[in-house]
């Protein structure tokens, strides 16, 4: 089989989710009385703030929700797992977020999701776009459970560049050697890597990032439920 010759990228989380991920999984948890309510949604409104403004450090970003997965033993997680993807994700997903990622896998492209939320959220929303190749932060596990903590280069700012490159090299391939190199981003945290790419796409941008498109002269779209 010819290999590709253009490889799309796409965050998840206020990309092709009209919402984020992680956010959500702590509502989930505040709705389970997982968690304390009154301390937990302050602090997520605040994680949550900081993200968009690109103020929050990636350890304290990455280490805030790797917490929620240590307090409580897999079988749990698992179960709590399926009904957050049923009541919480697919709600967020936009039939237009669906035809864009099928679009590009029609065209024969290398799809993958990049993405600096945890792999155990993710991997039921990326079989949901039928999407094979994710990208994401990998929390550490021994013994069976969570620890809080992340193996490897978490997937966030410079982190996403270190991890993409990383597993292309597994694949024996470099992004320089794709004539055509899209990513499909909201956040000014993932400049790093819309830099890196031949095509960078702006969409449904933060302040700062769209200030960038405009004068990069990248495209913005608007991928959204509803209408």
């Amino acid at each position: 089989m010819r290999a590709a010759r253009e490889l799309v990228l796409f965050d998840l989380d206020h990309t092709l989710l009209d919402g984020d991920s992680d956010v959500e999984w702590l509502r989930f948890l505040i709705d389970e009385g997982a968690v304390d309510g009154a301390h937990e949604e302050a602090a997520n409104a605040d994680m949550a703030r900081r993200y968009r403004e690109g103020t929050v450090g990636t350890l304290e970003f990455v280490r805030f929700y790797l917490r929620t997965l240590a307090a409580h033993p897999m079988e749990r997680l698992l179960e709590w797992r399926a009904r957050y993807l049923e009541h919480s994700i697919r709600p967020l997903i936009p039939e237009s977020a669906r035809k864009l990622v099928k679009d590009h896998q029609r065209e024969g492209a290398l799809v993958a999701i990049i993405t600096a939320t945890n792999r155990f959220l993710t991997e039921p929303t990326a079989r949901e776009f039928g999407v094979e190749h994710l990208i994401a932060t990998e929390p550490e596990v021994r013994d069976g459970r969570f620890t809080g903590e992340y193996t490897g280069t978490p997937s966030f700012r410079e982190g996403k560049v270190t991890r993409l490159e990383e597993w292309l090299g597994l694949r024996g391939a470099k992004l320089a050697e794709f004539s055509v190199s899209r990513f499909y981003s909201d956040s000014i945290n993932d400049v790093p890597l819309l830099e890196r790419v031949t095509h960078p796409i702006a969409v449904n941008p933060d302040a700062r990032l769209r200030e960038i498109a405009a004068g990069r002269g990248w495209p913005v779209i608007r991928v959204r439920c509803g209408p």
